[in-house]
């Protein structure tokens, strides 16, 4: 990884770091689980599958050790050019990291875009953990199942069994990470959870937001960029953001009736990023229509995707 900032290390002890990269099926809760282990909200969790679209790294200081956490967008078959880019993205985070974690929901099992991953991964080189996630839902039986259908398929170092909603089984995980990244200085101030731009974070805020309150209504054709924020006097910060949708029929569910579900969208990201900042927020939310969006380059730079040609 080059682009890290200047590094940040601790007063005392032999200090260890590295990138640790998730990957999964879609809703395997990857996100859900970057979240719990770095212990604040980094990545945006949502019912809808695929609502990760870059990469998104969360920063965990456990120990003497900074895990940086890449969240990788769920790993399934692309059907369009964003998929497509999306699933590039996540391998591409996968080779760069020194350690990958493989998400498996074991509810689900291994079977679908699971079984694609871990055929793939073979011929992936970094070493790889296995993580079995819900597994408050399942009986041990199927756990101890699932767990030698895997090491079977794939060499992995080590299998945890963890609960990404409760917290369950992710100290352990935590400890195991932080012996076993290299000795080395940390990339980022101790403080640091995220190398997110906050203008970038907000706006995704608001697209977790826009997908929470639309259910099945919007489909992934909608973008969201912050195009300006401004520090005011006072302490507070005005920011104005654009929903980008591809149709006038998609305006009109973004905007609702009378404007109300726009209004309910806005106040809840602004209530977020105000506790996030801890700053008052005036958000601004507008609704554009820009037609195929999904083949303009300039969008994919944005959300820090390649466009596949």
């Amino acid at each position: 990884m080059t682009d890290a900032p200047e590094t940040a290390t601790p007063a005392t002890g032999a200090t260890r770091s590295g990138f640790v990269a998730l990957i999964g099926a879609p809703n395997a809760g990857k996100s859900t689980l970057v979240n719990k282990l770095v212990g604040a909200k980094v990545s945006i969790v949502t019912h809808k599958v695929q609502t990760t679209r870059a990469i998104v790294r969360g920063i965990a200081t456990h120990d003497n050790a900074q895990i940086v956490f890449i969240d990788t967008p769920g790993i399934f078959k692309p059907k369009r050019r964003l998929d497509t880019a999306m699933v590039t993205t996540a391998w591409g985070g996968a080779k760069d990291a020194d350690l990958i974690l493989v998400l498996i929901d074991a509810e689900r099992g291994i079977k679908g875009d699971a079984a694609a991953i871990l055929e793939r991964l073979k011929d992936v080189r970094q070493p790889k953990v296995l993580i079995l996630n819900k597994v408050d839902r399942v009986n041990p039986e199927k756990l101890l199942n699932l767990t030698s259908t895997a090491n079977e398929a794939v060499d992995f170092e080590s299998t945890f069994m963890v609960s990404a909603l409760t917290g369950s089984g992710c100290k352990d995980l935590l400890d195991f990470l932080a012996k076993r990244l290299p000795e080395g200085p940390w990339y980022y101030p101790e403080d640091q959870i995220s190398d997110l731009p906050m203008r970038q974070l907000a706006a995704e805020i608001t697209r977790e937001k826009l997908y929470l309150r639309l259910h099945q209504e919007l489909p992934y054709s909608s973008h969201i960029e912050t195009e300006k924020w401004e520090e005011l006097p006072n302490g507070s910060v005005r920011i104005q953001q654009v929903i980008y949708v591809e149709r006038d029929s998609q305006k009109k569910i973004v905007l609702g009736h009378k404007g109300e579900t726009i209004r309910a969208i806005g106040q809840a990201s602004r209530m977020e990023i105000a506790g996030i900042l801890e700053q008052k927020v005036h958000l601004f939310l507008f609704v554009k229509v820009r037609e195929n969006w999904g083949d303009d380059p300039e969008r994919y730079r944005e959300m820090g995707l390649d466009f596949p040609h």
